[in-house]
């Protein structure tokens, strides 16, 4: 350093000082030995000078450690924010600061190079007090090496080592300092010496004294190897000229933690801590910090040693979406390494290697995340360079290395690319040489493919060189803004072409959001750091997520804009909105179309954190009408590809955002998006006044898209969004109906959104909006219309609350879908659910109706009721009898319809029920003759003795003795006619002999009160039916009898002697069938002996 500069190095810092509080300035020799501690090591140093005073000496040890504590904290803390009730959940920095402020540091030494000291931890919980002895090594302001007490196993340091580092930092002045111990020991004689080693022996001689021995004896040996080397190691002394100048990185704890995360990925915290280490790359980048790029290869290598990825591999199923996230996090990260723009070329040969050798690994993902042998068409990184070939190494075979592969055939030796990013002022003024690089106003164009420009961009602002970064930004934003224009220039001169055919095509094939580059978040976040306000009282780090601060903007003029009133903050917007409403076609596979999606959210997100003023406003409506009257470059045009990616996401955010500053306009843009061309029908050749025209594509292609579910739900979220912000406006809310009754297919959204907009339109405490419950109940019906004809499992849950619906709005509505029913509802539907409902007790209190109204409804409910009879007698018979009841007319029309249709279209179980209602309202005739039609539909087998219709015969059958001999007489046959069940007629021929037939006193008959006989017609024949049951059935059971089931069978015989003993020769004609049994079974003998033993 020469004495000059050093003088102006001190006027510069005396100035500096002179702005605040008075600080004295550095002395020549402290300004002298900074800048040699940063760059020489301690021997290039001793080599240089032959004698080196004692007070220099010390100097450049004092300043050789690292002065800035961001440098401490990057290498004592992740990004990764730990849960509460985490384990160790407090982040080393900030220990290690709680520690220096406690004043847990004690017995702090320097001695040349090397740092020494004690941390103490107080005692808590149990805990004891413990004290930690801490040792660092550092060289030109980086530590190389630590130890602690602790037996830290981690890849960044403890908190005691933090302390440590910190206590050496702030209180430099209080640590004891001394030269390198070589220095002190040439300083002794030999007395001196051999006093100094024999004390350090006896200090410590159970740990040294077998070494020392050694030492010795080696030392005394002329031919031994250390009598070869001039003089002896110092571990104080600094580092060797060749050694490397890196901070302290434990490559082992890297690889051991890295491979523990990935074991246990599909763990939330486990990703988020591999993330977090990819953040720390950035940092180290950020940073120029060598350690960044070989913390990335040593990351990368534990990756492609995961087991999973031959499994997966091997199965041809594609990995989960979070190591996907991480692989493809891993993919950029390279790609901004070998973009280093000051990296040496045979560092990026070296890069270039180890790439080169995963790519070609089998078990190495690809980019799309597909194992198959799909062949990926995505450009490569290197399309629209001039200066580079477009090579694909890989093939068609595209793994997530081939991006970083591409990149390292990039450099950054053009002039005109080296003008830009150098300059703030770089401009075209005079207007001369090539005019292609510069637009209208003179201002530098760089026209390289967009995601390898902005790859440029993050690889300047990661390296640490954000200036650079920025103007390379801006060229990149005013390339697209003319982009945008001539595309819209051109789009113009064919629109009338365009939308007579109403086709399109897609002007750039490779979409911006959702690109693995993340071109629009590279720009956006160039542009919005240039802009952040940097909040003084914020800490290095947080341990707590709930610390985190929103960031603050505000608007800074671009350097050299002919535009005063542009700022980053604006042209971040800006950028932003270009990106989101580019027309794109949706890319092929489920990872693909997710990231589009996700990518999307995150600028979203992005974009919400900006507080909006005039400045944005105006941006905001000037890129809403842009896109509105773009073409082929906007999603947002008049006419899209039927396979672009839907807006409906994006368009949301705008509606949001520009419903207070022009809602007109939020309203056209949202109501343009509301389209999903892939779902919508051919829109025909030549209809240019359709306002939702598509794409025309061959019909019989379906494209795959995964993620259809997803965009229809976004859909259904931007229709609620301006449902309820129509609210009260009847000329929107008439307009976004129709937009929704024509672009959403999906039948539970639609009942969704109804839901919705009748929770909006009627508040709990105020009058409800009676337009907007309209708009509900008209997507309410068209619920109905799409699910009448196919299965839905909430179908009765939709019609229920239709009616509510209904009921809100009126008695008006309530008749309207009465009258209509047929095209809305099943006839179940209509007469068990509406009907029903509009007559209650509950509908006529809400609605407080006055008579005539009710008679109205009820009126309406029964001509319902008839007509769903009519079509559907077996289901809507006793509803629509239920519903008739108060009307005479009307439940005779009734009640005759379902006579009519009983012999043909109902079975026997709805006719029994309608039976017993009629037996319940006091109509035993019809109850008996609904039993009668019922009987001759049933047929109860021998061996159906638990036939569900049993009990309903019993029932008939007590109906019709109760009336009397003739009803018994007539329903006999169709008894013996439908039940062959033995034990059932059985049951039955009892039950009519304890009493006597006509007890229900029906009027105009007499009773005689006397029993009935079996020896008399009807019940002798019903008693013939059931013997000949028990003998037919005795013959069936005995073909396949198993011996486990022979006591049943003997408990059958006895109920049937019980049968045989009612008829007048009972005994005789059981004794034969006893006999005719033993005699053709007589091969059962194990049976037979049980049947004699108990009938002789």
């Amino acid at each position: 350093t020469t004495a000059a500069g050093m003088a102006a190095a001190a006027r510069a810092a005396h100035t500096k000082a002179g702005h605040g509080r008075f600080h004295k300035p550095d002395t020549l020799l402290d300004i002298s030995a900074k800048k040699v501690a940063e760059k020489w090591p301690f021997e290039q140093v001793e080599e240089r000078f032959s004698r080196i005073p004692e007070p220099v000496q010390r100097r450049i040890i004092f300043w050789s450690f690292p002065r800035n504590e961001r440098e401490i904290c990057m290498y004592s803390s992740l990004s990764y924010q730990c849960q509460e009730g985490e384990k160790d959940g407090e982040v080393p920095f900030n220990k290690g600061l709680r520690l220096l402020e406690t004043g847990a540091i004690d017995r702090v030494l320097q001695v040349g190079f090397h740092l020494s000291g004690t941390v103490t931890e107080l005692a808590s919980q149990g805990e004891p007090e413990k004290t930690y002895k801490v040792a660092i090594s550092f060289d030109r302001c980086k530590i190389t090496s630590v130890t602690c007490g602790c037996g830290n196993k981690d890849i960044f340091y403890c908190g005691h080592v933090v302390a440590l580092s910190l206590y050496r930092i702030r209180k430099a002045q209080q640590v004891e300092l001394r030269l390198p111990i070589s220095e002190t020991l040439s300083q002794m004689n030999r007395d001196q010496l051999q006093k100094f080693v024999q004390y350090l022996i006896t200090a410590h001689h159970t740990e040294v004294l077998p070494t020392a021995q050694k030492l010795a004896d080696e030392i005394l040996s002329s031919c031994s190897e250390i009598n070869q080397v001039h003089g002896a190691p110092d571990p104080t002394a600094g580092a060797s000229i060749d050694d490397e100048n890196c901070w302290h990185l434990d490559e082992e704890q890297v690889q051991e933690q890295v491979k523990v995360l990935l074991s246990i990925s599909g763990y939330y915290g486990a990703s988020k801590q591999l993330h977090s280490m990819f953040a720390k790359v950035r940092e180290m980048l950020r940073m120029r910090d060598s350690n960044g790029a070989r913390m990335l290869t040593l990351m990368t290598e534990q990756f492609m040693e995961d087991p999973r990825l031959s499994l997966w591999r091997q199965q041809g199923t594609g990995m989960t979406d979070k190591c996907r996230e991480l692989w493809d996090e891993l993919g950029a990260l390279w790609v901004c390494v070998v973009l280093n723009p000051h990296c040496k070329q045979e560092e990026k040969a070296g890069w270039l290697e180890l790439l080169g050798k995963w790519n070609n690994m089998d078990v190495c993902p690809q980019e799309d995340g597909n194992y198959g042998n799909h062949v990926n068409e995505t450009p490569s990184i290197t399309v629209g360079i001039q200066h580079n070939s477009n090579r694909n190494p890989a093939g068609s075979r595209r793994t997530v290395f081939v991006r970083a592969i591409e990149a390292c055939g990039l450099d950054w030796t053009d002039c005109h690319l080296r003008k830009i990013i150098s300059s703030d002022n770089y401009t075209n003024q005079w207007r001369d040489g090539d005019r292609s690089l510069f637009d209208s106003q003179g201002r530098p164009l760089w026209l390289e493919h967009v995601p390898t420009a902005c790859a440029r961009v993050d690889a300047l602002r990661s390296h640490g060189y954000p200036r650079e970064a920025l103007r390379l930004a801006i060229s990149i934003v005013n390339t697209l803004r003319l982009q945008k224009r001539r595309h819209l220039e051109t789009y113009k001169q064919q629109k009338k072409e365009l939308l007579q055919k109403g086709a399109t095509t897609i002007s750039n094939q490779e979409g911006w959001v959702g690109h693995p580059l993340d071109p629009i978040g590279c720009l956006c976040r160039s542009l919005l750091e240039a802009c952040k306000m940097e909040d003084e009282s914020s800490v290095l780090f947080t341990d707590s997520i709930n610390d985190i601060r929103k960031p603050i903007y505000q608007h800074f003029p671009i350097p050299g804009s002919s535009n005063t009133g542009e700022s980053y903050y604006a042209l971040a917007l800006e950028v932003a909105l270009i990106g989101l409403g580019q027309q794109r076609l949706m890319p092929e596979g489920l990872y693909a179309q997710d990231k589009v999606c996700r990518n999307e959210e995150q600028l979203i997100s992005m974009l919400s954190q900006m507080e909006f003023d005039e400045r944005l406003v105006q941006v905001l409506r000037k890129q809403a009408l842009l896109l509105l009257e773009g073409g082929p470059f906007s999603g947002l045009g008049e006419v899209v590809h039927r396979e672009s990616v839907p807006m409906h996401t994006f368009a949301r955010y705008l509606f949001k955002a520009l419903l207070l500053h022009d809602p007109d306009l939020a309203y056209k843009v949202s109501l343009r998006a509301m389209r999903l061309p892939v779902l919508e029908s051919m829109a025909p050749a030549g209809d240019g006044s359709h306002p939702h025209l598509v794409a025309l594509v061959d019909p019989s292609r379906y494209p795959r898209w995964f993620i259809l579910g997803h965009l229809e739900t976004q859909q259904c979220e931007l229709a609620s969004t301006m449902l309820t912000a129509a609210k009260g406006d009847p000329k929107w809310l008439r307009v976004v109906l129709e937009s929704i009754q024509q672009n959403i297919h999906s039948p539970s959204l639609i009942y969704k959104l109804a839901q919705d907009a009748c929770k909006t339109a009627t508040p709990p405490s105020c009058a409800p909006d009676i337009t907007l419950l309209n708009v509900s109940l008209e997507l309410g019906l068209q619920v109905m219309r799409m699910t009448l004809s196919i299965m839905n499992w909430r179908r009765r849950e939709m019609v229920r609350w239709l009616v509510s619906c209904a009921t809100e709005v009126g008695v008006c509505a309530l008749m309207n879908i009465m009258q209509n029913w047929y095209s809305l509802f099943t006839p179940t539907e209509a007469t068990t659910i509406v009907a029903a409902t509009v007559t209650s007790h509950a509908t006529v209190l809400r609605l407080n109706l006055d008579y005539t109204q009710r008679e109205e409804l009820d009126s309406c409910a029964r001509t319902l009721a008839l007509q769903c009879t009519m079509k559907d007698p077996q289901n809507c018979a006793l509803s629509a009898l239920t519903l008739c009841e108060k009307n005479h007319v009307a439940f005779e029309t009734a009640y005759q319809i379902v006579l009519d249709s009983a012999s043909t279209g109902m079975s026997y179980s709805h006719l029994f029920t309608i039976a017993r209602y009629m037996e319940h309202r006091g109509f035993p005739i019809r109850a008996y003759k609904m039993a009668s039609l019922a009987l001759s539909h049933l047929n109860v087998a021998y061996n159906q003795d638990t036939h569900t219709a049993i009990n309903d015969v019993l029932w008939a059958c007590s109906l019709s003795h109760s009336l009397g001999k003739n009803e018994l007489a007539a329903i006999v046959p169709l008894v013996i006619k439908s039940v062959q069940c033995a034990p059932v007629l059985s049951d039955i021929l009892r039950r009519w002999t304890m009493s006597a037939p006509g007890l229900a006193g029906v009027p105009g008959r007499r009773n005689s009160g006397k029993l009935m006989s079996t020896e008399k017609a009807p019940l002798c024949q019903l008693l013939n039916a059931t013997i000949d049951a028990y003998i037919s059935t005795t013959h069936s059971r005995l073909t396949h009898i198993s011996p486990r089931h022979y006591g049943e069978f003997i408990e059958f015989l006895s109920k049937a002697r019980e049968t045989f003993l009612m008829a007048q020769d009972g005994h005789i004609q059981f004794t034969q069938f006893i006999d005719n049994l033993k005699q053709t079974y007589k091969g059962k003998k194990k049976l037979m002996m049980l049947v004699r033993e108990r009938f002789g």
